[in-house]
């Protein structure tokens, strides 16, 4: 039998071959040994948003206090954006995935495309918050579209009469740090507390623009230096609450229907 000479240029790639085959082993084994891990904390973040938006987390507030809190005041549904019906029977939703789907999604027209989308999912998933008493005192929607560099994804509370806004959150974007990026601070996202997402023609009114503040009901001042992503919200919000976003739910929860 030869003797194996690992000096050799084929002893070299024998031996280059069998550490990249060992490598891409624990490299797969660790990824599949940590996806539950990493499914587990993508949800818990999920949770600790949506909780956040709506006043419900502290900030000390542990692990499983966030899974407790959530378990006892949030209901999840499925929306048809279509119709702002309810739809049953649909588990581990993810609309992301669901965008990309031709099955899932559908295609939005370049004129109604505010946030710039191309496609979104058929349905939405939604979280009812309910009080002591069971009752729903607000409910949770998710939103997003394009900024400057990245698609930002949020969270935004609205009253029980689907149009006044309790409180948002933007937890994943890629926009500017100082400029873009303070639609993560806590002071900006303030200014939208109060103000009406349509108006009375039921058309969506939100508008982030400079000097948009003297509209007490609808008006957000840009943010200084970020033009772009100021405009990235404002066609996220246009989008998201016109009928051809969340408008036919928040229609029904207008006239008390869900």
């Amino acid at each position: 039998m030869a003797k194996f000479n690992k000096d050799s240029i084929g002893g070299t790639l024998t031996v280059v071959v069998l550490l990249s085959l060992i490598c891409s082993l624990i490299v797969a084994s660790a990824s599949v040994s940590l996806k539950p891990a990493q499914e587990e904390q993508k949800q818990l973040d999920k949770q600790r948003n949506i909780l956040s938006v709506a006043g419900l987390l502290q900030p000390n507030t542990t692990t499983s206090e966030i899974k407790d809190i959530f378990g006892n005041s949030i209901e999840p549904k499925i929306v048809d954006l279509a119709t702002g019906e309810y739809v049953e029977g649909i588990t581990n939703f993810d609309a992301q995935v669901a965008a990309k789907d031709p099955n899932q999604s559908i295609q939005i027209s370049p004129e109604d495309d505010k946030a710039s989308l191309r496609t979104r999912a058929k349905y939405a998933e939604i979280y009812l918050v309910k009080n002591a008493q069971g009752e729903v005192n607000q409910i949770v929607l998710p939103f997003y579209g394009t900024g400057l560099w990245s698609v930002m994804y949020g969270f935004v509370s609205v009253e029980p009469d689907g149009n006044t806004i309790k409180g948002i959150t933007y937890y994943d974007e890629g926009e500017t740090p100082g400029l873009g990026g303070e639609i993560e601070n806590p002071r900006w996202q303030a200014n939208f507390v109060g103000k009406k997402l349509r108006n009375e023609k039921g058309e969506s009114a939100i508008t982030v623009a400079k000097g948009a503040s003297a509209d007490k009901e609808h008006g957000i001042d840009a943010l200084s230096g970020a033009t772009l992503t100021s405009k990235g919200v404002d066609g996220s919000f246009k989008y998201w609450f016109s009928d051809n976003g969340f408008g036919p739910y928040l229609e029904k929860l207008k006239m008390g229907a869900n």
